[in-house]
């Protein structure tokens, strides 16, 4: 079941949930405090996943015969597309995300590839699709579509790309995508399609309304998670004694690896580098932790900022689009000291 009291809840149907930044705890988040989105309702779970299209030998699979070969478990991040939507001037539509649409587990399951293998993909094939089985009217089509997203054919065929069928080690629940689901680490979560019902190669770049019409900056389906360190302790808008201040955080990004993460306690006019936690995983969170004397100083405006090992930075101010996707700007919080 979903932990009521750690998520907020932006929508009940369709599902669409995440956890409140104070929350977030410990190198995984437990099934019921991970983040939840969907687009149209939880489906009947597929009895089979179907692999098809441009193949030499078309295959279908049942999960008891993914659970039969060669397994993965990978430590992943995923986080929403909309993550920080809410904060965005003007405002943006779409389901407005604060900053708890994150949340990294423990996946389990076939790397894609070994099935792509198996179906034995032709030359002229470019792209992978990929359609879930869950299906609704987007408000702005007007007609009924089942929720489908691609991947070029040579990021489908890494090795960390999972048909996952479980998470934390226990098989996934209705609405995290059971019975299978992909994931696709380093990507935005709209890549790690949920309720996996076929996956059809093509020749084409697939044209449909969640890869051109929504998940798009300047026309271009997005990718990568851009770097974001997220502040977790102590709560926005809190008051702590005059004395020694712990702040503690969560960084990550999905280009390269958190190599810095900077914080100031002055509204940005001077910064400190943290104390980064150990890389438990290359495609998950890092802890960060960074004290601060606020001296006589009776308000703290703390802002935590992340550098990657290839030099992208994360952003102080807001860089918009219309439609409101991959806000990773730098966002304060405000202590009080009494």
């Amino acid at each position: 079941m979903t932990d009521s009291d750690a998520l907020v809840f932006l929508s009940r149907e369709p599902l669409n949930a995440e956890l409140r930044p104070e929350r977030i705890r410990g190198a995984i988040t437990p099934p019921g405090q991970h983040y939840i989105r969907d687009h149209f309702a939880i489906p009947s779970p597929p009895a089979h996943l179907a692999i098809g299209g441009l193949v030499a030998n078309p295959l279908r699979f049942s999960v008891d015969d993914l659970r039969a070969l060669p397994s993965r478990s990978l430590l992943v991040t995923l986080e929403c597309a909309g993550n920080g939507r809410a904060y965005l001037e003007p405002p943006a539509p779409g389901e407005q995300w604060h900053l708890g649409a994150v949340g990294t587990a423990e996946w389990t399951g076939v790397p894609l590839r070994v099935l792509l293998e198996r179906v034995k993909p032709q030359r002229e094939a470019i792209e992978a699709l990929f359609t879930g089985a869950d299906r609704g009217v987007p408000k702005d089509l007007g007609r009924e579509i089942m929720f489908e997203r691609s991947l070029p054919i040579a990021d489908a065929m890494s090795d960390d790309v999972l048909v996952a069928y479980a998470m934390n080690g226990a098989p996934l629940r209705p609405e995290h995508g059971a019975p299978l689901r992909l994931v696709v680490p380093g990507w935005y979560g709209v890549a790690s399609v949920k309720w996996l019902d076929r996956i059809r190669l093509m020749d084409r770049p697939f044209d449909g309304f969640f890869q051109k019409d929504r998940y798009v900056i300047d026309g271009e389906p997005l990718r990568s998670i851009a770097p974001r360190a997220l502040i977790t302790e102590p709560v926005d808008g809190s008051t702590q004694p005059r004395r020694a201040l712990v702040v503690r955080g969560k960084a990550w990004t999905g280009r390269s690896r958190i190599d810095l993460v900077e914080v100031s306690s002055d509204s940005g006019y001077s910064w400190h580098p943290a104390s980064l936690g150990p890389e438990v995983s290359p495609h998950a969170w890092r802890d960060w932790t960074i004290t601060i004397e606020p001296g006589e100083r009776s308000e703290l405006s703390i802002l935590a900022f992340a550098t990657t090992a290839d030099g992208e930075q994360q952003p102080t101010r807001q860089v918009w689009n219309k439609l409101g996707y991959a806000n990773n700007a730098a966002r304060p919080i405000r202590v009080i000291i009494g």
